[in-house]
């Protein structure tokens, strides 16, 4: 392996700026560079030098020895002063040991991973915790770099292997008497692991919406007020209002943070017929955007109708609660008339769907278990057969267990990694 480093914190002035190596080289880079001898773990104040000897700044350093660092190789970091010339410095001073070279992006988790220090829904955990906006995003980001969904995938692996075990013993003595019938052992493991994946599974889509955010679009005709009321949402100016009807032709959306959870508002344009071609071809996208939408709240007078259809949890309120005689299941966007009562509702009913949000939070999880879903479904169809069919039943569980070992990144992954880990900065 190579000694690679990189600044592992952001670029700019700062107070502090840490940069990492790791390598067989970094304890000998470190001592190079601090004049001393550095501990197998732990830390030292102490002068940075260059090779002429020049003083580079005083630092802290901290040495890690193989295996007990987060790469599994020997690290060093070096926490500096957070100039910008201080920083190019050092890391100069560390190039020219020529010993090491610039780490690509992620290098540093991707060597975490082939020495066993994470599996791979930790790494998808540690990118979405760099990642999170929202406390919902950091806790549910929490939980998988905790190593949850690798645990859950390995109990699961565990089960599996002890029932086609049992398998394969029966069909090894077919011709003789096996003692016990194994049959109802693993029909309850099978079923046992099936029962929960499907579990896992109907939760991955609220997961994915708590990483990713939810979308609530404000919907009504033209003029009643949607676009003041995405302002007054956001605090500030983010739509154009007038009072000439379909100002808004496209949709404009403005990001924030609704008790904890990540979610983006729609303004879209006014539904109504209309012969201007950039007009409808706002009003048709406003409600495709507004179909995929996870709540949709309607601006509309109580005997109007619209294309799109309420489903369980849209809201539908009164517009320009300012002009009217009773306010009454109205809203104002101009006065603020309901919108602290419109955010309440809108995240009470956040809340209950994320209630049922599972540990998995990806699509990649999400068809990974659904490959286990299905040979396990065929296993047990087929284990209830009887034993002359038990070679293909052990021919299920194991692509059901090739399917978990996937998950966690064991098998076939070179594809995968090489686009998680491109999203990742320099010093991860």
């Amino acid at each position: 392996m190579e000694t690679i480093f990189a600044l592992a914190t952001a670029q700019g002035k700062a107070g502090v700026a840490v940069i990492r190596v790791s390598g067989p080289h970094a304890i000998e880079i470190g001592e190079k560079l601090t004049r001393r001898t550095l501990p197998a773990r732990g830390m030292i104040f102490s002068k940075l030098k260059d090779r002429a000897g020049e003083i580079l700044d005083e630092a802290l350093v901290l040495s890690f020895t193989s295996p007990d660092s987060f790469t599994g190789e020997n690290i060093v970091e070096f926490q500096l002063h957070g100039s910008i010339a201080v920083v190019s410095a050092v890391m100069s001073a560390i190039e020219e040991t020529g010993v090491a070279r610039l780490a690509d992006p992620g290098e540093f988790t991707r060597r975490a991973l082939d020495n066993g220090k994470l599996d791979l829904t930790q790494v998808e955990g540690l990118a979405d915790l760099i990642d999170a906006e929202t406390e919902a995003q950091r806790k549910q980001a929490q939980v998988i770099l905790a190593g949850t969904l690798g645990d859950l995938a390995d109990r699961w692996r565990t089960d599996l292997i002890r029932a086609a075990s049992l398998i394969e013993v029966t069909i090894d003595f077919a011709d003789e008497e096996v003692p016990v019938d194994v049959t109802p052992e693993v029909k309850q493991l099978l079923s046992g692991v099936l029962r929960d994946i499907e579990k896992e599974v109907d939760g991955v889509a609220i997961a994915e919406r708590i990483r990713e955010g939810f979308e609530v679009a404000i919907v009504g005709s033209p003029n009643v007020g949607k676009s003041t009321l995405l302002n007054a949402l956001a605090g500030r100016t983010a739509a154009i209002t007038s009072e000439y009807a379909g100002t808004t032709r496209d949709v404009i959306e403005v990001r924030m943070d609704l008790a904890g959870l990540p979610v983006t508002l729609l303004d879209t344009a006014g539904l109504r017929e209309t012969d201007d071609h950039v007009e409808g071809i706002g009003i048709r996208l406003a409600q495709e955007r507004a179909e995929t939408a996870d709540i949709r709240v309607f601006l509309a007078e109580e005997d109007e109708t619209f294309s799109i259809q309420m489903r369980e949890g849209d809201l539908r309120l009164l517009p320009k609660a300012d002009e009217r005689r009773s306010a009454k299941g109205a809203i104002s966007g101009r006065t603020g008339q309901g919108v602290d009562d419109l955010v309440s509702r809108i995240s009470d009913t956040l809340r209950n769907r994320t209630a049922h949000d599972g540990i998995a939070t990806r699509a990649r999880h999400r068809e990974t278990m659904n490959r286990a879903v299905l040979s396990l479904r065929q296993a047990i169809e087929v284990v209830e057969q009887g034993p002359e069919f038990y070679d293909l039943a052990a021919e299920d569980m194991r692509s059901a267990i090739r399917a978990l070992e996937l998950l966690v990144g064991r098998i076939n992954v070179e594809n995968l990694l090489d686009e998680i880990f491109s999203s990742f900065c320099l010093g991860k």
